[in-house]
């Protein structure tokens, strides 16, 4: 349903997920169906997540000549750079508003994909329940504000566009980038896998500076 008003009225607040998030909260409100007991049940979908992010490998394979050996620097550049600017500005933030070593690990693994985050989180003593939140709120920002951002930073750049949407939003940004195009499309799952490790990495490191 989300998806059908979208694409009908073009609006880019009408996110699928967003609007999955609202009536799902509300039928359970409604219901008074306990988180527990609608996790529990639900917890099946979550084992789908590994196979869908390989699977968005698919459209680099098919535009590999978007990865030219010429252009890999840049690629390169562009992804450590939207990394460290996540991992650096969730310390940053994190310090500014005094929040404790639990929280802050939470947070850092925001612009990867949930199957990715939700390890990286566990593994350093955050909370796994909030890190998925907030790396779907994550995406849905860069879902929403990409192409007006786009436009007001004049970036035209196919590759450019996709690097940013899968580096900074993960799935749901790659999503967007395939809207957008095929060479978009491509960058987004390369730097979904890419970001996502480089994250790990970065994350185990940013995590001893609190």
């Amino acid at each position: 349903r989300g998806l059908l008003l979208k694409r009908k009225y073009k609006l880019a607040v009408l996110n699928p997920l967003l609007i999955t998030a609202i009536v799902l909260i509300a039928f359970l409100a409604l219901t008074n169906v306990e988180y527990e007991s609608y996790n529990a049940s639900a917890k099946y979908i979550s084992y789908f997540l590994t196979p869908a992010t390989v699977a968005l490998a698919v459209p680099l394979y098919e535009t590999a000549q978007a990865s030219r050996k010429e252009i890999w620097r840049s690629v390169l550049c562009g992804l450590l750079a939207g990394v460290l600017t996540s991992l650096v500005s969730i310390f940053l933030l994190s310090k500014l508003f005094g929040l404790n070593h639990e929280q802050y690990v939470t947070l850092l693994p925001k612009s990867i994909t949930t199957a990715i985050g939700m390890g990286v989180s566990e593994e350093m003593g955050g909370i796994t329940a909030i890190t998925v939140a907030v790396i779907c709120v994550t995406g849905m920002i860069g879902d929403i504000t990409s192409e007006w951002l786009y436009k007001i930073l004049k970036i035209r750049h196919p590759i450019a566009k996709g690097l940013a949407l899968g580096t900074a939003s993960h799935a749901m940004g790659t999503a967007k980038a395939m809207e957008m195009g095929e060479v978009e499309g491509a960058m987004g799952s390369l730097a979904i896998v890419t970001a996502g490790l480089l994250t790990v990495v970065g994350a185990s490191f940013f995590a001893q500076l609190m």
